[in-house]
């Protein structure tokens, strides 16, 4: 039987039920399979426009080209984790959520390609600050107290890599696991969990994030560093952008210069 035949006894069967008797117990067990294939099909329709809601959120590839931001917004870097020299004039700042599927592409994609080109030639420096996103994701809290916790033992870098490289596993076991992976002693990175004397310093990140209007993970702004532990933004780049759109924001400010 057609697709078409099986569609239009749905519609008969809501007129006249007694039609769709006569067709059979063959016909309508084939209509009963033809109804469950569409709503299988509705499923993965839904999911895709969820998808599609995120990217347009800009928490995916989708997002908005770098935008530029009010000369009067400036971050705080102090106490944040980075890579790169401090004499970099240029800095990235990144707003990050260890249970982020994004945060996580941006991570294994874009990123390498940011420190080999900038970050490692002393033209960039990099900065992470916290985002977890605490209503969708319920682990990410506790994933960045551990991964301030091994920075404690100077290992936040390759916390941060264990993290974002098991995103699905973030109980408190598997942390201590990654922890002591990356290097750093188990007992004290295990009080240090169950102590969170970071917490404060993430519900700041938090406040800072909100105040720069943030409303997804990943979100990143380019700026100037003063000299102290602030930043002066110029751009502000939101979701898991490919390397392109990072590498001309970057190339433009370093021609610009702070202050023309």
């Amino acid at each position: 039987m057609s697709r078409l035949a099986l569609l239009t006894l749905v519609m008969l069967a809501l007129v006249a039920p007694g039609v769709v008797a006569a067709q059979g117990t063959d016909d309508l067990k084939a209509l009963r399979q033809e109804v469950e294939s569409l709503k299988a099909g509705i499923g993965a329709v839904q999911r895709d426009l969820q998808d599609i809601k995120m990217l347009l959120q800009g928490r995916g590839a989708g997002g908005p080209p770098p935008s530029v931001v009010p000369e009067s917004l400036e971050l705080s870097v102090g106490g944040a984790f980075a890579k790169g020299g401090d004499g970099a004039r240029l800095v990235l700042v990144e707003f990050s959520d260890f249970q982020c599927p994004y945060c996580g592409r941006h991570v294994k994609q874009t990123m390498p390609q940011i420190e080999r080109d900038y970050v490692a030639t002393g033209k960039l420096r990099y900065v992470v600050r916290n985002l977890p996103l605490e209503q969708i994701h319920p682990d990410a809290l506790r994933a960045a107290e551990a991964a301030e916790c091994a920075g404690d033992q100077g290992k936040y870098w390759e916390m941060h890599e264990r993290l974002f490289g098991h995103q699905q596993a973030l109980a408190a076991p598997d942390l201590v696991r990654y922890a002591q992976e990356a290097g750093a002693e188990p007992a004290a990175f295990q009080t240090c969990l169950e102590t969170a004397p970071h917490q404060a310093k993430i519900r700041q990140d938090l406040a800072d994030a909100q105040a720069a209007g943030i409303t997804g993970t990943p979100t990143f702004f380019l700026g100037f560093a003063d000299g102290g532990d602030k930043v002066r933004v110029a751009r502000r780049i939101s979701g898991a952008q490919p390397y392109p759109v990072f590498k001309g924001a970057i190339d433009a400010l370093l021609a610009e210069g702070p202050g023309k």
